[in-house]
């Protein structure tokens, strides 16, 4: 997924790129693992020009994932939007990445993404989207998935789904985290 740099013109362009499964799969793959799959194919919608020497890049990402509730393990659907704004200038010798990671994006892409993904830098007449756009699908990932923010989850006694149903059990939370440590303590001046 590329962007042609020389032939943008001062009013914006628009792009549409899809994302196939097997890209999704090398840099997502282990999200199957956790339980969490792509659903269909996410795209992203994005306008660019030229503005000088710089760059305005501005779009939208839309998808789906099919995930498992961290609390109740129920599936649901997790969206995938996001919209972004960016500024790229050209590699200069003032203005130019400081680490040698984004030095060797440069070089391998020609596209550096700045720490606050909203600035970056770019060499060269073509430049490779992948990096943005893992970027910023990985920030769309949930990382403890939730049904829903008052998902009530599992009892940890009897296992009921405690957003369906109430259940009688006492609950097991512990006041500190040193509460453990506490009973052994109990039962070792119990047993001398």
């Amino acid at each position: 997924m590329k962007l042609n740099i020389e032939r943008l013109k001062d009013a914006p362009e628009t792009f549409h790129f899809r994302i196939e499964g097997g890209w999704w799969a090398e840099r997502f793959g282990d999200l199957e693992g956790e339980g969490t799959q792509l659903v269909g194919q996410p795209s992203i919608d994005l306008r660019a020009h030229a503005m000088g020497e710089k760059v305005h890049i501005e779009g939208e990402l839309a998808g789906m994932l099919d995930a498992q509730c961290a609390r109740c393990t129920k599936r649901y659907r997790h969206a995938l939007r996001d919209s972004f704004r960016l500024v790229l200038e050209p590699v200069g010798e003032a203005r130019r990445p400081t680490d040698p990671e984004g030095m060797h994006a440069l070089d391998r892409s020609g596209l550096c993404l700045g720490e606050d993904l909203e600035t970056g830098w770019y060499r060269g007449a073509e430049v490779e989207l992948d990096a943005l756009f893992s970027e910023l699908i990985s920030l769309q990932i949930p990382v403890q998935p939730l049904c829903n923010d008052e998902c009530a989850g599992l009892c940890p006694v009897c296992g009921i789904d405690r957003s369906e149903e109430s259940c009688d059990c006492a609950d097991t939370k512990t006041t500190s985290p040193f509460a453990a440590l506490a009973v052994l303590r109990e039962k070792g001046q119990g047993s001398s």
